[in-house]
């Protein structure tokens, strides 16, 4: 195994479109890691929200930074339109996780080419999207599943998290403002797993050698986190993590899986053994298994696994998907005042993003 851990191990997690900011956002909130971020939209109000967050408006030509109109295409321009800048940004990247709520203009629409301008520049580029809700109504989830066959060409590994799979985890007086919660949680606990995969040091280490083997054409992709504490504590963490319902693809028939065993100082190779055996008979038989452990002295008593399994196969049928006629952009846009798009300009000689007048904002 090569030894590129944290020190030399730039990742990146690009939140596109309102849903993708605000995850970055509560991402942040919860304690996100090892990992810089950057917000990417149409809409400067939007933008100017995520106190604490490198923002960047991209198409100022094209949206007059006042969003898509849930538009993909007025995305898709956007994005053309900052192309050069938003390559800038993800410049030296080794590994680039790109967050978006597929189904609006911004995340759907641009999030294919952000993935594109990441992988051209050598970076390990990954999407964790979620799915809207069945009550969004059917035409929003058509262009969601247009998205997401877009953006599956454009990543190495793609985990899909479909909102109405989380309806019943949650209480069934649960609010909206929950149930998006828990979805953009969900979402954090994606990306850190892998970034702590790959920059926690531990007993055995997972390097970034092993997950390119396995995430690096990895398609359709599922993850999770199991937990269990006593007795059977590495068991109980195994169980939960190969049934995670929450995902768009089952585990069962991964090519390839990397996961990670977290316990205390009590952590035996017995518990360790089991987990690994759990994982194994619920993949394939040739599937490349990799995995790492790290002793944590919070942890007694405790077991905790991250998994990613690649390869799996999608309830979903891609080639089924029709594209979607949205038009062009909204009209609206085309006859704003000039001054908005004073508003986004980019600032090379500083190298921030400008989110509003006189106003940037700086990575974490």
């Amino acid at each position: 195994m090569n030894n590129a851990r944290a020190g030399s191990i730039r990742v990146k997690v690009v939140g596109v479109g309102g849903a993708g900011g605000n995850a970055l956002l509560r991402m942040v909130k919860g304690g996100l890691r090892d990992a810089e971020v950057i917000a990417l939209n149409t809409d400067v109000q939007a933008l100017r929200k995520l106190n604490g967050i490198y923002s960047f408006a991209i198409g100022p030509n094209a949206t007059k930074g006042l969003g898509s109109g849930g538009h993909p295409d007025a995305g898709r321009k956007a994005i053309r339109e900052s192309s050069e800048q938003v390559a800038s940004l993800l410049q030296g990247s080794d590994m680039v996780f790109i967050t978006a709520g597929m189904g609006g203009g911004t995340g759907t629409g641009a999030s294919a080419v952000v993935a594109d301008l990441a992988r051209k520049q050598g970076a390990l580029t990954v999407g964790v999207v979620t799915l809207p809700f069945s009550f969004e109504g059917p035409r929003r989830r058509a262009v969601a599943e247009q998205g997401l066959y877009n953006l599956q060409q454009k990543v190495d590994t793609l985990i899909t998290i479909d909102n109405d799979r989380l309806l019943p985890s949650l209480d069934g007086n649960a609010s909206l403002e929950m149930a998006l919660k828990a979805a953009d949680e969900v979402l954090r606990q994606g990306v850190q797993g892998i970034t702590d995969i790959i920059t926690v040091p531990g007993m055995i280490n997972v390097d970034f050698a092993d997950v390119k083997s396995i995430m690096g054409n990895g398609g359709t992709a599922f993850m999770a986190v199991g937990e269990g504490k006593g007795k059977w504590a590495s068991r109980e963490a195994a169980e939960i993590a190969v049934s995670n319902p929450l995902f768009d693809a089952p585990m069962q028939g991964a090519s390839g899986v990397l996961f990670n065993v977290t316990g205390g100082k009590d952590l035996t190779l017995a518990q360790v053994h089991e987990v690994a055996e759990i994982i194994r008979k619920t993949a394939r038989p040739d599937a490349n298994i990799i995995f790492g452990v790290v002793q944590d002295k919070k942890m007694k008593k405790r077991v905790s696994i991250t998994l990613v399994a690649t390869g799996v196969v999608s309830a979903r049928s891609f080639e089924e998907v029709e594209p979607i006629d949205d038009g062009e952009t909204a009209s609206s846009s085309e006859s704003t005042n000039d001054s908005v798009g004073k508003i986004l300009e980019f600032s090379s000689a500083n190298g921030h993003a400008m989110a509003g007048a006189g106003e940037t904002r700086k990575l974490i």
